[in-house]
């Protein structure tokens, strides 16, 4: 019987950590599985199931929310599927049900491409790649879209793993991010704000334990270090850091604590790189508008070390 996600494609390379492993599915482009010298280091989920809380999927062409599904296009408002129903929101962008397309597929990377066809809500025809790639000590995201309309297309993208260090409990893990503001927001976790960080409950920047974090929160002008933006520290050293380039300006941090994790219902951690903030296609925060025939490009990625 096949995966409700489709083919599994699956990727590996010998490290001087040992070997690193990634699964990828074809649904969504989810990130089902990440290990390096057999430590995991993402929230896996069954290949028998859909990804819970959308676990390590592409979030395109907007991450996180469109309030109302509804926003303004020269004039004329736009309707989404409202696809988060208890919230009346557009949520993570138009392909999560999709399956995509193989491009290439080697030992140690897959390429794999979705197109998003102009549709009630959007009228945009753009042609999306990703790239899952091993390379020494972690993995590199690399994504495209080239827009194959005739008019300007509003852009944004996120992507939504959950991370881990093995069989350390989330709760114990140490997370490290320094960022300006904080999107403060409604009960539909829709922006009302943006407010400084520093000195308050929302500043990482010295490290927090993931156990104390109760967050489902959109952070802006977030510090990069060496191409880091966040790490996840256990106690005994060893460390997960999450990398981003000049594009992803924004991350989300969810803490839920009623995952479906393999080994029972539990806290997580997602950090979300982001390209726009929460419901850029009406305050355009972060949006991009990619011009007919040109392609945007980002990238992101993953460091383990020991």
């Amino acid at each position: 019987m096949s995966a409700p996600t489709g083919t599994q494609y699956i990727i590996t390379r010998t490290t001087d950590q040992g070997e690193a492993r990634a699964t990828i599915t074809e649904l969504a482009a989810s990130l089902r599985e990440f290990s390096i010298g057999g430590v995991d280091l993402v929230e896996s989920y069954a290949e028998s199931a859909m990804p819970p809380f959308a676990d390590g999927i592409v979030l395109a062409p907007w991450p996180n929310r469109v309030e109302d599904g509804t926003w303004m296009l020269d004039g004329e408002p736009q309707h989404l599927d409202v696809t988060e129903r208890d919230r009346n929101n557009a949520i993570h962008g138009l392909l999560r049900n999709t399956g995509y397309s193989l491009i290439e597929h080697t030992a140690s990377a897959v390429t794999l491409g979705a197109t998003i066809f102009p549709q009630h809500g959007y009228p945009f025809h753009v042609h999306t790649t990703v790239r899952y790639e091993l390379v020494e000590g972690g993995l590199r995201v690399s994504h495209t879209a080239t827009n194959l309309s005739d008019a300007a297309a509003p852009y944004a993208l996120g992507t939504h793993p959950f991370f881990k260090v093995g069989d350390t409990p989330v709760a114990q893990l140490t997370l490290t991010m320094t960022a300006a503001t904080r999107f403060e927001s409604n009960e539909r976790l829709i922006p009302t704000g943006e407010v400084a960080v520093a000195g308050t409950e929302f500043d990482l920047s010295a490290g927090r334990s993931v156990g104390e974090l109760d967050f489902d929160t959109a952070f802006g002008g977030v510090e990069v270090i060496d191409g880091v933006a966040a790490r996840l520290t256990a106690p005994d050293g060893r460390e997960v850091r999450v990398t981003v380039d000049e594009n992803f300006t924004f991350i989300q941090i969810f803490t839920p604590r009623n995952f479906p994790t393999l080994a029972g219902i539990g806290q997580v951690v997602a950090i979300e790189p982001m390209t726009a903030a929460p419901n850029a296609f009406n305050t355009g925060r972060g949006l991009r508008w990619i011009e007919p025939g040109a392609e945007f490009s980002a990238a992101w990625g993953v460091e383990y070390s020991e």
